[in-house]
């Protein structure tokens, strides 16, 4: 499949997906790109992920607010205009700082990011999520939760 050129303006982008409380907005897709996949992730103050891992590079970019970030163990508070990258395979969390925020997540070639984050949207409603669903719908998706 030829991939080509778009632009898609704030007022042409699908609805957020509810990934465990983080709005994710897909910008890229596997459709868009083979090389890479781009989303918008926003949430309020104290979400965010658990430790976990997956086989794709990622990189963030904070936007606005702050995050908190915990990578191989170090944890680091990221204002707006800070760059993360996560290699494949390491154990990292992060968590929307006070009053939350918005960053920009890029993944590589072998990112099933936006797979999971669709399954996880469709498979686990808003509000306290049944934690074993939650793991088992990651792990399906190449996420290995490390609790």
């Amino acid at each position: 499949m030829d991939k080509k050129s778009f632009v898609t303006k704030p007022a042409g982008r699908k609805a957020a997906l509810d990934v465990l409380g983080i709005k994710v907005t897909v910008l890229v897709s596997g459709a868009e790109s083979s090389d890479h996949r781009v989303t918008v992730q926003s949430g309020d103050e104290g979400v965010g992920p658990p430790p976990h891992s997956h086989d794709w590079d990622e990189s963030f970019y904070v936007a606005s607010g702050q995050v908190r970030f915990t990578c191989a163990g170090e944890t680091t508070m990221c204002l707006a205009g800070t760059l993360v990258q996560i290699p494949a395979n390491t154990v990292h969390a992060f968590s929307f700082g006070p009053g939350g925020g918005e960053m920009v997540e890029i993944t590589g070639q072998r990112s099933n990011a936006i797979e999971m984050f669709s399954a996880v949207d469709r498979e686990i409603p808003p509000g306290p999520p049944d934690v074993a669903k939650a793991i088992k719908v990651l792990s399906e998706n190449g996420v290995k939760v490390h609790l």
